[in-house]
């Protein structure tokens, strides 16, 4: 890429935060939540909303599951479980563009632990499939559990589906076996984008859809990123905040932050404004109602980007 190119994604996605909340571009506003755990004890008795929790990938990730009540919380014996992490580029975890291969893989031997019947991990890529899941060593950390990394392309993959609710985009080509799961996963990197500031769970969803170009071309791709959410509603959301690609996103190469810090919350939209407001993006501290995608989603009911009213509980391994 070149150094022109890069900096003008740079600047795109620092000014699609920005333009959020209509803030000055040299605005100082909230840091990321600061001090001990708010423990759910504290508050309501019964597991966090969020937890936030430091230490090696998957350490953190077994860590942040447990902590919410384990994962036979959210998948059952004899469920199909679906795991969406980042894995549409051909680099390795430390570009910070894909999922760090042992959050994956934790997530996978936590679901088989439950008793899942099946588990699967997907994206659709944009870059060489075969090329995206041997590069970014997602296929290598899953061997044991069987071929359960993959990244199908073709058409017949795939269905054409209606989202009912939508307030834009009201079809879409799905993949199939996101759509049969009964338990969708989404396990994203924490990275910027050039077009919506950020990348995390809610946007990474169009990763499990055919027509991605569609929700640039045809419509707002904030708003058509919620109505996508609305269909593929992650009951888990876990981000990976191992290395932070906090410029140049979504490819790179950007800055990339070594945070080694994993969020995950049953909340997909507090999961996302947990992540906004803990890591730098583009040299600068934002608020999670900066970004287009996430306020949509929070005043469309899918989640609560109120984080002063959640349960955060944040361990330190």
């Amino acid at each position: 890429m070149r150094r022109r190119d890069f900096l003008k994604w740079q600047i795109s996605g620092a000014l699609w935060l920005a333009a959020g909340a209509g803030l000055p571009a040299g605005s100082s506003i909230f840091p990321p939540l600061a001090g001990e755990a708010r423990a759910a004890s504290a508050q309501s008795g019964g597991s966090p909303d969020i937890v936030v929790a430091k230490g090696s990938p998957a350490a953190a990730t077994h860590a942040c599951v447990g902590m919410l009540g384990g994962m036979g919380r959210f998948v059952k014996t004899g469920q199909k479980v679906v795991i969406k992490p980042n894995m549409s580029f051909a680099a390795d975890a430390s570009m910070g563009t894909n999922t760090h291969p042992e959050v994956v893989a934790a997530l996978a031997r936590m679901c088989r632990d439950a008793g899942a019947a099946s588990v699967l991990v997907l994206d659709n890529p944009l870059a060489p499939a075969e090329q995206c899941i041997e590069r970014s060593g997602i296929r290598a950390a899953c061997s044991e559990f069987g071929d359960i990394v993959q990244a199908p392309t073709a058409e017949r993959f795939y269905r054409e589906l209606e989202i009912a609710g939508a307030a834009q985009m009201t079809t879409n080509t799905f993949l199939r076996d996101a759509l049969e799961a009964d338990v969708l996963i989404a396990a994203p990197t924490a990275k910027s984008h050039s077009s919506t500031g950020v990348s995390l769970g809610l946007k990474g969803m169009m990763g499990l859809i055919r027509q991605r170009g569609m929700m640039h071309s045809r419509y707002d791709l904030d708003t058509a990123i919620v109505d996508l959410n609305t269909r593929l509603r992650a009951a888990l959301t876990v981000i990976d905040g191992t290395y932070v690609l906090t410029t140049g996103g979504p490819g790179g190469p950007g800055k990339v932050l070594q945070e080694n810090t994993v969020i995950a919350s049953a909340d997909p939209v507090a999961a996302d404004a947990c992540a906004v407001e803990s890591f730098e993006w583009y040299g600068r501290r934002f608020a999670a109602r900066q970004v287009s995608h996430i306020r949509l989603a929070h005043e469309r009911g899918l989640g609560s980007m109120d984080l002063a009213a959640r349960a955060i509980a944040r361990v330190t391994l």
